[in-house]
């Protein structure tokens, strides 16, 4: 069962050299692909996946969409998992074994073990130099380890250690946790990671189900449906795929997950795929209890083995979820790109849920409304079929004497008149309550009479506007004072001109 958290950048061995662009496609590790044989849903062909646990097996495993890209080799999880097992995104190559089955053995221990004491060599007691300076050095390989990246020289007759971040001194690591598919083989789940945006893959979700099928050769018994489509970092897609293959009887059934995901491995059909924009491919099946038991056991490449663990004892819900390491900034960077992706995911979710809420507050309010309107539209008609009855019953009983009944009636009915019209009971009380609603209404009254109040800058402004008025209206009235003034000075001297030109005349 191949099992990988990413997309390896190259390959060993004798699997393919090459690899497809933004991490290749794959992410199950190097494949070797036999695609000579011809594709049958019913003798699935074994493709010779390089799998997590050193097996060759066509089954893939994967979580999500990858954790990275390989780019060094590995010691892989642990003595009694094989070479095959690596975590590609944790920069752990995988290598290529032998068919040894799931717990193969490693076939590279004594180059690992040389990889191992030269490490050792570069960064305790260097002899490239021969002197004091070698001290030196050794600090800079150690810097060098801690850091993840670089060459380490110790010795002019061997060449340099290099340097990854999944050495067992890098210091950038930690351990997270991804969910687990839970999903049967059966239920034929494939996962296709596309290099374009989520609204161009909807947009031609009819032509890319045509291009898949095309790509499964157009058998008219094969059905290719999209199980959903979801955004990733980065401007990539996630298509979840299956395949229903329908057989002349009439039944149907799907294709197995791990037989349509070794058909995609194929050389051809990856090239298919890889011209469609499909990054990358896994199945999405669960793990065996054996497995997740055997994975748990070992810690992987370049782990501290009581960090694992203490991720082990910290698994929040160790059910669904499985620790993971993070090596590096880079893989930091895309879990925290996927968390902000699905954090967004989650807030688009729920702002939908928030206006289905609202919708359904509003019809709730409509419904509310027309169930109180019908109320008493039935009150209305209850009451009319009520008249509608006396008269008729009147009509029915005229001419005939007053019944025992009728009698026993009326006498109810004068009962509850005299109780209600009784000054102690029913009358007074509804007296008393509308005396209550009156003085209610007349405090309502009141208290809406003073609620209306100017604002303090506006009466501000208002009385600086009447004292402009004001002060126009006493410079108005001073000329006017002065214009009579003037007046009677012209009338006073008219008059003695008149009186000195009369005494001439005389």
């Amino acid at each position: 069962m191949a099992f990988n958290f990413g997309a390896p950048s190259g390959t060993s061995g004798t699997a393919a050299a090459t690899a497809a662009p933004s991490g290749g496609f794959g992410g199950f590790g190097t494949t070797s692909t036999t695609a000579g044989s011809a594709f049958s849903f019913s003798a699935p062909a074994n493709t010779g996946t390089t799998g997590l646990f050193g097996g060759t097996q066509n089954k893939g495993f994967g979580f999500g969409t990858g954790f990275g890209t390989t780019t060094g080799t590995s010691t892989g999880l642990g003595t009694g998992l094989g070479t095959g097992l690596g975590f590609g995104g944790f920069n752990t190559q995988q290598q290529q074994s032998t068919l040894g089955g799931l717990f193969s053995q490693p076939t590279q221990a004594p180059t690992q073990s040389n990889q191992l004491i030269n490490t050792a060599s570069a960064l305790s007691a260097p002899t490239l130099l021969g002197d004091e300076r070698d001290a030196i050095l050794a600090k800079w390989n150690q810097l060098q380890a801690f850091w993840g990246t670089g060459k380490g020289y110790f010795n002019n007759n061997i060449p340099p250690v290099e340097f990854t971040q999944e050495n067992p001194f890098c210091r950038f690591k930690a351990v997270g946790y991804s969910c687990m598919p839970s999903n049967k083989d059966e239920d034929g789940l494939v996962v296709l990671v596309f290099n374009k945006k989520e609204t161009d893959i909807r947009s031609q979700q009819q032509q890319l189900v045509e291009s898949l099928h095309k790509v499964l050769g157009g058998n008219q018994t094969l059905t290719v449906n999209v199980e959903g489509i979801k955004t990733l970092p980065d401007d990539q897609t996630e298509v979840v795929i299956y395949v229903v293959e329908r057989s002349p009887n009439g039944t149907s059934r799907r294709v197995p997950a791990t037989t349509l995901y070794a058909h995609f491995e194929q050389t051809n059909v990856k090239t298919q795929l890889q011209q469609l924009g499909v990054t990358l491919s896994m199945t999405r099946t669960e793990l065996s209890p054996a497995q997740i038991k055997q994975l748990l056991q070992n810690p992987p490449a370049g782990v501290d083995p009581i960090i694992w663990e203490q991720a082990k004892v910290d698994n929040p819900d160790s059910e669904k979820l499985i620790p993971v390491p993070m090596v590096g900034f880079k893989e930091l960077l895309r879990r925290l790109k996927v968390q902000d992706q699905m954090t967004k995911q989650h807030q688009t979710r729920l702002d939908i849920i928030s206006e289905d809420i609202s919708e359904l507050q509003k019809n709730q309010t409509t419904t509310m409304a027309k169930i109180a309107q019908y109320k008493r539209k039935l009150m209305d008609l209850s009451h009319r079929t009520l008249q509608v009855l006396i008269k008729q019953e009147i009509q029915r009983k005229s001419g005939y004497a007053i019944q025992a009944d009728e009698e026993q009636l009326r006498v109810q009915l004068d009962t509850i008149q005299c109780e209600l019209n009784a000054p102690t009971q029913f009358k007074g009380r509804l007296n008393e309550l509308m005396s209550q609603i009156r003085m209610q209404n007349h405090f309502g009254a009141v208290k809406s009479e003073e609620r209306y109040y100017i604002d303090a800058d506006l009466l501000r402004e208002i009385k600086q506007h009447l004292k402009q008025q004001q002060e126009g209206l006493s410079h108005l009235i001073s000329i006017i004072k002065d214009d009579l003034e003037d007046i009677k000075l012209v009338e006073h001297g008219l008059n003695e001109s008149i009186h000195i030109r009369g005494g001439v005349c005389s």
